[in-house]
């Protein structure tokens, strides 16, 4: 199998089966764009109240006046209390008195309450969202973050299952499954009678669309060629998804409603079931688990369709017999087994970690921003179109560790410069913001193609679905970082900066696989760091371990 790459050269790069894979397989990444971000909707605040019993009979100018005012702690502006009201009883007794409030009443001298009869939610914007369903604000309003987080919780533990799920019984089945799981879940979250019944099914909604991501994300890059593969694992797949993300407050804008919304972004999921009869599995899975005849199956098939008379021997007798003895299960374990190999995955995952910090923090933000929530939103993913070409650009034409070192830093940067925006410069600030997601985007671009190249077939899925599980404890702990803007603005700002610019220097270590071929084994993998790297493996190698068994054993990780 580590002729692989020669083997199946006769297809060529771009034929008409590398065309219908390279498509259908970045338009089932479009329904991950609906569901990813959409609690940015589904968990919107709108501007809340304490509710005014009726029964206490007051009128206009007393109702008007029995909301205490505070100043806002983001913008500074004197606002009505969110949280609190004047006792009802006193402002009863005030008004059936005949006095009015302000002229013969100061009102600061009463006493306030809690919003004992609930809150009344201006529906201007929303007509309802998960908050003014179930209250979740004040006391509650905990549950707003921790509702993202459950999201992720979903997608660390499919990060970890599908992964190794994957790499057992195929990719291609377990796209499919975790299609059929998150289309369905997230069809029953419409339906969610309470909080709780909403967070355990959106859980289980995280756990099949990362499965989904994945799956297909090493499906193409194990079926494409090296050029078309780095076109499709940066910007081919990424601006897909942000399709995606850019059609959901399109979405939202008509549908109100989070029920009815929930209900629409099931509909792009149900369009890819017919998909299994036209992506096949991967020739390189089938080939790493011994199944010879199935892979040559595919690769002929392929070749008709690509108008190519196909060699009457596409694997010869030698690397068939090499496959079934190189055949082996492999696990999570194997990711730790050696310093080389450790080292590798525990950057990536400090790397992984920090770049799903910075682009889910600021996605999720985009609510908060000053402005329409639904442009911000747009404009949040309109901003990854231009990042994940300029990821292609870095990948295809510029050193991998540095194009991800750069723009982590660069990300970085621009976070840090925003606290340093005055006040009234709303524009500048806004603009900074999104210059820092364009770079994050585009590192979460380059780092998702540079792990494929990094990590060999027989452990390519495991891995990656690793690193996402666990850059998921970035993606959990994410809303929390901008519910810290409620002690300070400018305080997540800092911390996501500063992070992103520590681990951008800190990636510089990585080894570099630009001009690599994509490795099998795990023999093949590159050396950690990639600067003390003296001698990259290429396919000329393979003869040559054969002959030098010393050598060989050198290039063991």
């Amino acid at each position: 199998m580590t002729d692989y790459a020669a083997a199946t050269a006769f297809l060529g790069e771009w034929g008409r089966f590398q065309q219908e894979v390279f498509f259908l397989l970045c338009m089932s990444i479009v329904p991950n764009g609906f569901t990813a971000l959409s609690i940015v909707f589904l968990a919107d605040t709108p501007p809340h109240q304490c509710v005014v019993p009726a029964h206490a009979n007051l009128s206009a100018a007393w109702r008007n006046s029995s909301i205490p005012l505070e100043e806002d702690s983001h913008s500074g502006a004197v606002m009505p209390s969110k949280c609190s009201r004047y006792n009802v009883k006193d402002v009863l007794g005030y008004s059936n008195r005949g006095l009015l409030p302000g002229d013969d009443v100061n009102l600061t001298h009463v006493s306030t309450e809690g919003c004992l009869d609930g809150w009344e939610y201006d529906r201007s914007v929303y007509v309802s969202t998960i908050i003014s369903e179930w209250d979740l604000v004040c006391d509650d309003r905990w549950k707003n973050p921790f509702t993202s987080s459950i999201f992720f919780g979903g997608v660390l533990t499919g990060s970890l299952v599908s992964g190794q799920l994957s790499d057992r019984y195929g990719r291609k089945i377990v796209l499919f499954a975790a299609t059929g799981v998150m289309t369905v879940a997230t069809f029953l979250l419409a339906f969610s009678q309470s909080w709780v019944m909403f967070c355990a099914i959106y859980f289980i909604v995280g756990t099949g669309s990362i499965s989904r991501y994945v799956s297909t994300f090493v499906l193409g890059a194990e079926i494409l060629g090296p050029r078309v593969r780095t076109i499709f694992s940066t910007a081919g797949v990424s601006i897909f998804f942000a399709v995606g993300y850019m059609l959901l407050p399109l979405s939202a804008f008509f549908v109100r409603d989070w029920r009815m919304l929930l209900i629409g972004l099931t509909l792009p999921s149900l369009l890819c079931v017919p998909l299994w009869w036209f992506i096949p599995e991967s020739p390189r899975w089938l080939l790493s688990q011994g199944r010879v005849e199935e892979a040559e199956a595919i690769i002929r098939n392929a070749a008709k369709k690509n108008k190519i008379e196909p060699p009457s021997v596409i694997f010869s007798p030698q690397q068939k017999e090499l496959q079934l003895n190189q055949k082996k299960a492999h696990n999570i374990c194997d990711l730790l087994r050696s310093p080389n190999i450790r080292w590798l995955s525990v950057t990536l995952w400090l790397v992984w970690n920090t770049v799903t910090i910075g682009y889910f923090a600021l996605s999720l933000n985009t609510a908060n921003l000053h402005g329409n929530a639904y442009f911000n939103c747009f404009l949040s993913a309109l901003v990854e179109i231009p990042a994940y070409i300029l990821s292609w650009i870095m990948f295809r034409w510029c050193s991998r560790r540095l194009s991800l070192s750069s723009t982590l830093f660069l990300g970085g940067l621009f976070l840090l410069l925003i606290q340093l925006v005055p006040a009234n410069l709303i524009f500048l600030a806004i603009s900074l913001e999104m210059l820092g997601k364009f770079a994050v985007t585009t590192a979460f671009a380059i780092v998702y193609a540079y792990t494929a190249e990094v990590y060999p077939t027989v452990l390519r899925n495991t891995a990656l679905g690793t690193c996402s599980m666990a850059s998921r404890i970035g993606s959990i702990i994410a809303p929390y970082f901008i519910y810290l803007r409620s002690y300070s603005v400018s305080l997540p700002y800092i911390l996501m900066g500063s992070l992103t610019a520590l681990v951008g220097l800190l990636s510089l270590l990585l080894p570099e696989t630009r001009g690599m071929p994509l490795p099998d084994t795990i023999t093949h993998m590159q050396r950690f760091p990639g600067c003390c790297q003296k001698k990259p493996y290429t396919l000329t190698q393979v003869s040559e371990e054969k002959e030098n068994p010393a050598e060989r054993k050198s290039l063991v990780v």
